[in-house]
């Protein structure tokens, strides 16, 4: 039996319909139904043989579990430089939030100093959905104890009007206002942010318990109309 032909096998038909409301932007025939659970299981189980090998060079794939199996088991790559390798041929053809942020590579926090030049490239590219995992990688591995000042203004610098770019963003320095909040406070109050990013940081932020009453309270008062 193929890959495929197990995620067939492997397939629930109504939670297929779950995802398909949650990816609007894909097809709904090329999403099979598989659960993550299930395919970081697969992934595990088949991890290191020939047949995942010829899987992570058989791109593109057909359906969205291909691509979710795919991420599944470059994450399970225990050698930077060939994780690495992996991902650069494969965010190509990651066109999903969905498939983007479950790509979390552990080896990577273990080689942050090696990884940054590539977020700053990544950061650089014309596709949506390598910005986004470039600036997601700074949101994991560069908010606690990597932490630099800089990162912050790499993700300010990025232009892109693309939702999910955008969405990413806010994300990240909701994040940022969490764990750095005297570093990060001035990107608001000096409106160093889009006004959707803007906006929808400290809306993030609010919702989070990680932020302090009071704190949550100053945020407000910093909303743009």
């Amino acid at each position: 039996m193929t890959l495929q032909e197990l995620l067939f096998a492997m397939a629930e038909e109504e939670y297929g319909h779950f995802q398909a409301k949650l990816i609007p932007t894909v097809d709904p025939a090329l999403i099979l139904g598989v659960r993550m659970p299930k395919l970081r299981a697969l992934a595990k189980e088949i991890s290191g043989s020939a047949e995942a090998e010829d899987f992570l060079i058989a791109l593109p794939h057909i359906y969205f579990e291909e691509n979710q199996l795919h991420a599944a088991l470059i994450e399970r790559l225990r050698d930077y430089t060939a994780c690495l390798a992996a991902t650069e041929r494969f965010l190509p053809f990651v066109d999903i939030w969905a498939t983007c942020d479950c790509l979390s590579p552990k080896v990577f926090g273990k080689n942050r100093d090696a990884l940054l030049p590539e977020i700053r490239r990544w950061m650089s590219s014309d596709k949506t959905y390598t910005v986004r995992f470039a600036m997601k990688l700074l949101m994991t591995w560069y908010l606690d104890e990597s932490f630099f000042p800089e990162c912050l203004a790499w993700v300010a610098a990025v232009g892109s009007e693309d939702y999910y770019v955008k969405m990413m963003a806010a994300w990240f320095f909701a994040t940022a206002l969490a764990k750095q909040y005297a570093t990060a406070l001035p990107y608001l109050e000096q409106e160093r942010l889009s006004i959707w990013v803007h906006n929808k940081t400290i809306q993030k932020a609010v919702e989070s318990h990680r932020i302090t009453p009071e704190q949550k309270i100053y945020l407000r008062s910093l909303r743009k109309k």
